[in-house]
């Protein structure tokens, strides 16, 4: 006999089932509501603007990530409904730059549990944790262990608001059912000694544990989610730069996983590049991109723009070549002895040069990208000699949060004299400059992880190929209208957002099928096939149970 419905005060704490005062007369009499709920019914279009009214009532952004918040463990399809039709609004406040603060103040926050934490003390034992997880038809899980929180550093288990954040919007964006996703937390300990040390921190109170011992605990939370959750992408999510390249790596053949910060920042970029050489005339092999930052994103942008420049006929060592790098040590040049191995692909014959002015001097780029997370770099007389260079140069400050950026909209456009072509990490307001108006276009890899999960999913994939990126950074350039590059946006409008994630995941399934990677054969036209099983938010019916006498 199936266990009996929840009803009374029982279903009104059900976040997938409750729908608050939008319950009809005849589901109170049904489900024991009455005497619970105020007595008018309201309808879900009711609900979104009570709800968003609210929200607009808080003092700062912080208050808000916090309403809402709330808001998703009281009434799931409320939240997902209140997200989706006012992207625009709340994407800035359930992810960057919003999610940053609220990281930092994670433990002080935190309230009703939401994923998995998998300590280093559950080592030998996180499968079973997972089997404890209500569902088994996990669709798309992302991971953290907390280490590089967006430019913040080591946030340890407070960067759990990361996983949380990204999942809402595979959702929102995308339609992957909120009960099909789980965000996880490796708590392997934080070497901030400063959240140690705080009162309210909420993980694992030591160093971090590393080497053998740290692919250990991962090993077994990869193998672990394999077994447990076989459908699942598995989507690494802010790991340091080492830990980022070996772990992706190490298991991108063991269970089907990308890393959002290597590789969808990196399709997002490409996607960015792409309409600009749209605006700017000739093609992507006519740029000279200088990175400033050599990490993980930085370096994984540049090995996608190497892809994308050998499909179009380039040799590889003349697609490196259109790539430069300057780190904390100034430019990566090939006499370096201090590189990483992920930096030595770059590293080209050049006198040294110590800092980002002197390397757009010598090296005359056509586009800067910022992804150091050093805030003010883009300085003056950098983006004035971009502009002396370039008609339209092209300015990328990427780093977030906003704290982080390399420079402001409003300092690119002032600048250059209302040349750039412009993308950032963090949103910014439309920039009014010498009597026209610029819509500075971001960057988000919203734009692209959603869709790639889409596809990934759609026809079980098994595994997670480098051209899917291409293919994912292609579609979205082409997603771009001329009427919004002349806006200067070089991005769609984010209520196209959907739409957008509907077409990467059909092009990122297309190269499942190419590539042989497919684990079902879809059956009639491939959109549909993609498209089919969304989730739109609206309250689902209630289990059955039979009207009280």
């Amino acid at each position: 006999m199936p266990p009996a419905a929840p009803r009374g005060l029982d279903l009104l704490h059900q976040p997938f089932l409750n729908r608050g005062s939008a319950f009809t007369a005849d589901e109170r009499a049904t489900y024991g509501l009455e005497g619970f709920l105020p007595a008018r019914v309201f309808t879900l279009e009711e609900q979104v603007a009570r709800s968003m009214a609210n929200l607009r009532r808080q003092a700062t952004d912080l208050d808000r990530y916090v309403y809402l918040q709330a808001l998703h463990g009281r009434n799931a399809t409320l939240f997902y409904r209140v997200v989706l039709e006012h992207l625009r609004e709340t994407l800035p406040i359930i992810y960057t730059p919003t999610v940053g603060e609220a990281c930092l103040r994670f433990g002080e926050l935190f309230g009703r549990p939401h994923g998995m934490y998998l300590s280093r003390e559950h080592r030998g034992h996180l499968r079973a944790l997972l089997e404890q997880w209500p569902r088994r038809d996990i669709e798309v899980i992302v991971v953290t262990d907390g280490e590089r929180i967006l430019g913040l550093g080591d946030l340890g288990a407070q960067g759990m608001g990361i996983p949380i954040g990204k999942l809402a919007l595979y959702t929102a964006c995308a339609g992957i059912a909120p009960d099909r996703c789980l965000p996880v937390t490796l708590d392997v300990g934080t070497d901030n000694a400063a959240l140690r040390d705080s009162p309210f921190y909420p993980g694992v109170l030591a160093p971090r544990i590393r080497g053998e011992a740290y692919d250990a605990f991962v090993d077994e939370f990869v193998a672990a989610v394999a077994e447990v959750f076989p459908r699942a992408v598995l989507q690494w999510e802010d790991f340091a730069t080492d830990n980022a390249f070996h772990l992706l790596a190490r298991h991108r053949e063991t269970v089907r996983s990308f890393n959002d910060d290597i590789q969808g920042t990196a399709a997002v970029t490409l996607a960015g590049l792409l309409s600009a050489v749209r605006v700017t005339g000739g093609t992507l092999a006519d740029q000279r991109v200088l990175f400033l930052g050599a990490g993980s994103a930085a370096t994984g942008i540049g090995e996608l723009i190497v892809g994308e420049l050998m499909e179009q006929g380039l040799p590889e060592a003349e697609a490196r070549r259109r790539c430069w790098f300057v780190d904390s040590r100034g430019l990566v040049t090939a006499d370096r002895t201090d590189l990483a191995p992920h930096k030595r692909p770059f590293a080209h014959a050049h006198p040294p040069l110590a800092d980002l002015a002197g390397a757009v001097e010598a090296l005359a780029p056509t586009a800067l990208i910022g992804v150091a997370a050093q805030p003010g770099t883009f300085t003056e007389p950098i983006l004035r000699q971009m502009a002396a260079r370039n008609d339209r140069p092209i300015i990328f400050p990427l780093s977030n949060p906003t704290s982080k950026a390399e420079c402001t909209a409003e300092q690119a456009y002032q600048w250059t004299d209302g040349r750039a072509l412009f993308a950032s990490g963090s949103p910014y307001a439309a920039v009014e400059h010498a009597g026209r108006r610029f819509e500075p276009a971001q960057a988000n890899n919203v734009y692209v992880f959603p869709g790639i999960g889409r596809g990934v999913v759609a026809v079980q994939a098994r595994r997670v190929s480098d051209r899917m990126f291409l293919a994912a950074a292609r579609t979205l350039a082409a997603a771009v209208g001329e009427g919004e590059l002349d806006r200067g946006a070089l991005y769609p409008a984010l209520e196209s957002i959907r739409d957008v994630s509907i077409q990467i995941g059909v092009a990122v399934a297309e190269v499942a099928l190419e590539e042989g990677l497919a684990g079902v054969e879809p059956t009639g036209d491939l959109t549909t096939w993609v498209r089919d099983g969304m989730y739109d938010p609206a309250y689902p019916p209630v289990p059955a149970e039979r009207r009280r006498e």
